[in-house]
């Protein structure tokens, strides 16, 4: 069933649902994001070294909202200055090691969204795509051009701390840009359902999902993940607070998916919040047998498992992530620290460890400096690597 189908089906659902919340009217808004970064690549397995000079910037406008109905149109480019000593994997430097900020134009999102109340919305178009942590699904916002998706998103909050959500995904427009000449690096095609249900359950939440991802382009990677994710947080403004995650995933074959995908997915993470500051210890592993490992090729990868970004992929033998973080602020500075010990899940490889780091500014609510810092030390995984960021932000 495709997504104009499923949209009528979804607003005559909401109608027949009973009396609904009004939506007071609001202001149209003008979408503006600049993002301009150096990023430098010393990585052991090319002879010469990558730096990438970018800019970035997302314009468009938000509708105001009327009875309900409202609107985003978005364009989005992106464009090198002075050399292009790097990899973008659109411009064939392949001497280079690969930063995935491409010279691009898109249209960034396209889509309408109809909230019949405060507690339903239905969006459809193209249009960010952010589940939980944005570990399966997100929008890879660290790169210049970000991932969106042409989709229906339905979500529906009850009064007992229950939260429903269905999203259906009809092409993702990836990272490497529209332009890419690779049409599989471009875009891929999907027919793909999403299922998401949370409730309140003591001081967090308990939630479960089904991803049913059949990616019509790579038709073999298509596969099955089925999860259930418990959150918690108590913060203690004079005192020690604390936090927890949990999280198991089963991944599976599924539609012409190949037959080797098999895997499971494990997350335990806890830490303390004092004032300011919080400091996490985290074991996450993504199974794999020497054949198969676990993928996420959909979500927010920069975030997890290191920033200098050697797991984007995660080997056949699977991967175990070890690591500590700390992170505070101190008025508009912002520090953060993390160590990785990377291992794999069989055959008792040891991948490497890695130091991040990173300092950001907030000169206004508009402004933001960005200083970022990766070291990847590898003992019996690909090579050591070095990535340095500096960026400055404007977000209207």
């Amino acid at each position: 069933m495709k997504p104009a189908t499923l949209a009528l089906n979804a607003l005559t659902v909401a109608l027949m649902a009973g009396p609904a919340l009004a939506v007071e009217d609001s202001d149209g808004k003008l979408l503006l994001d600049a993002r301009w970064r150096l990023e430098s690549v010393a990585d052991d397995a090319f002879v010469q070294d990558a730096f990438a000079d970018t800019v970035r910037i997302r314009l468009g406008y938000q509708t105001p909202v009327r009875s309900g109905w409202s609107g985003v149109i978005e364009a989005e480019a992106t464009q090198h200055l002075f050399s292009e000593d790097f990899n973008s994997t659109a411009n064939g430097q392949v001497q280079f090691p690969t930063v995935v900020d491409p010279d691009n134009t898109e249209l960034n999102q396209a889509y309408v969204r109809f909230a019949p109340g405060t507690k339903t919305q239905f969006s459809l178009g193209r249009q960010r795509v952010q589940w939980d942590n944005q570990r399966f699904f997100g929008n890879v916002g660290w790169r210049q051009n970000e991932q969106t998706f042409d989709a229906l998103d339905i979500q529906h909050s009850f009064g007992n701390g229950t939260k429903l959500r269905y999203g259906y995904l009809d092409r993702a427009q990836r990272i490497n840009g529209a332009d890419n000449p690779n049409e599989d690096l471009a875009r891929y095609r999907l027919n793909t359902h999403l299922l998401g249900a949370g409730h309140a359950l003591g001081p967090g939440t308990l939630s479960g999902y089904a991803h049913f991802i059949e990616n019509e382009t790579l038709p073999l990677s298509s596969h099955r993940n089925l999860g259930l994710r418990y959150t918690a947080r108590k913060d203690a403004p004079d005192g020690i607070g604390w936090l927890v995650s949990a999280e198991y995933a089963k991944q599976d074959s599924y539609a012409d998916g190949a037959g080797k995908i098999d895997a499971d997915y494990v997350l335990l993470e806890g830490g303390l919040v004092w004032k300011a500051g919080t400091f996490k210890a985290g074991w996450e592993q993504l199974g794999g047998d020497g054949s198969y490992g676990f993928a996420t090729p959909f979500a927010t990868l920069h975030a997890f498992n290191g920033w200098a970004d050697k797991f984007l992929n995660t080997p056949a033998s699977g991967l175990n992530d070890a690591y500590l973080g700390w992170n505070r602020k101190f008025g508009k500075l912002g520090a953060a620290l993390v160590w990785h010990d990377f291992s794999s899940d069989a055959g008792s490889i040891h991948y490497g460890q890695e130091w991040d780091a990173s300092l950001s500014w907030a000169l206004d609510k508009k402004w933001t400096v960005l200083g970022k810092l990766a070291d990847y030390q590898a003992d019996e995984y690909l090579a050591d690597t070095t990535k340095l960021w500096l960026s400055v932000e404007y977000v209207y």
